[in-house]
């Protein structure tokens, strides 16, 4: 590494088996480094650091069993660059803040043990989370660090979509509609603000769609609805999530299954979904094998189908619809799989081939990282 030394804004993305962090320019909020541990827990785990330009600079093979040697190595390669890297700044990705925290907060002991006491509500995720938290806390003990949360955004869902028809003291123990992705969709939206304000005046459908899939309801800028509730297994049929299930189903595995709480949510989670119908659940690997394996071709089906479905119920949920924006790793990638969600929506105004459309329908590629840099930059300018 040659630059001279500059001031930069740390993200941190913590994935269920991948650790990613990106640096942007303090004062320019441009991004300048980029790092990915891949495959954490495998034997084909890695750290890869590319510049501004995305060309590769190192790549550190590793046998990265668990997220604290991935945090571990990142800290390493940070501080044994620190003549050229000077930090500012933290900025996390928190998959969840629970009933009380709605927007970007400076990370404090007292916000910590809050957040441990909703890790139920994100079991699969806040854990480790907080764990790389604490860790760049010891790292960099005097740098302030800033929690962003994925379900920020939909704070302002109207209580008919964010409550469920459940008793009172299940509410009041947190069990609610959250919603995820908010930092993708805070992302476009801004995108969508900075070319033309009167956007928040339309009715939008973000349709999120990677490996994790979900989609929301924007009217007049705010988040009215979104397919994702309690946790980012519902909604969407996903690559190895289940998406939405009668409750009787959940009760018939438990009871006639005889599964623990532990094995459904491993079943829901990680063994469900595309994976569950074909045996993959790469969008890609799927599409290769469509031709000569039905089970492939099942399994988009039902994940385009899936997608078609909700577009129409969020529509109806904000009586119309102006914009359809694809995001997100399928959203952004598959022009096929996008032809396949539009096809058939042409009584809403949806052409597939965008030549008749009364409903825009865009791609936008998202950047949840630069969404928590700008949020993190504007949190402590406020504290200034």
């Amino acid at each position: 590494m040659t630059k001279k030394q500059s001031f930069f804004i740390l993200v941190i993305n913590c994935g269920s088996s991948s650790l990613k962090f990106s640096l942007y320019g303090a004062a320019s909020l441009l991004p300048e480094w980029s790092g990915n541990v891949s495959h954490i827990g495998g034997e084909e785990s890695k750290l890869e650091i590319r510049d501004s330009q995305h060309q590769l600079q190192e790549c550190r093979s590793g046998n990265f069993k668990k997220l604290d040697t991935a945090v571990k190595e990142v800290i390493e390669w940070l501080k044994s660059n620190q003549d050229q890297i000077k930090l500012s700044t933290i900025g996390h990705r928190l998959v969840q803040g629970g009933p009380e925290h709605q927007g970007p907060e400076l990370i404090t002991g007292a916000l910590l043990k809050t957040l441990e006491r909703f890790v139920y509500l994100a079991p699969n995720h806040l854990p480790d989370e907080l764990k790389a938290v604490k860790a760049f806390q010891v790292a960099f003990p005097k740098l302030p660090q800033v929690a962003c949360f994925d379900t920020a955004f939909h704070k302002d869902m109207p209580s008919y979509a964010r409550y469920y028809p459940l008793p009172e003291k299940y509410k009041d123990m947190g069990l609610i509609k959250y919603g995820f992705h908010g930092l993708s969709y805070q992302y476009i939206l801004q995108e969508l603000t900075a070319e033309d304000p009167e956007v928040r005046k339309k009715k939008i459908i973000i349709a999120h769609l990677g490996n994790g899939a979900s989609m929301a309801a924007i009217k007049n800028g705010i988040s009215v609805d979104t397919t994702m509730g309690l946790s980012p297994v519902g909604g969407l049929v996903m690559g190895t999530r289940s998406g939405d299930l009668d409750p009787g189903v959940l009760l018939f595995l438990l009871k006639q299954g005889k599964l623990r709480p532990a094995q459904l949510d491993e079943l829901l989670s990680k063994n469900s979904g595309l994976k569950a119908i074909a045996g993959m659940s790469d969008i890609q690997e799927l599409l290769e094998a469509e031709p000569d394996d039905p089970k492939a071709k099942e399994a988009l089906t039902v994940f385009c189908y899936a997608a078609k479905k909700f577009i129409g119920a969020l529509a109806a949920a904000m009586r119309g619809l102006d914009l359809l924006v694809f995001t997100g790793g399928i959203g952004e990638n598959s022009a096929i799989i996008r032809e396949r969600i539009c096809s058939g929506l042409e009584f809403m105004g949806i052409d597939p081939d965008n030549q008749k459309s009364r409903v825009t329908v865009r791609v936008i590629p998202t950047n949840e990282a630069l969404m928590i840099a700008r949020m993190t930059c504007d949190l402590l300018n406020d504290k200034k």
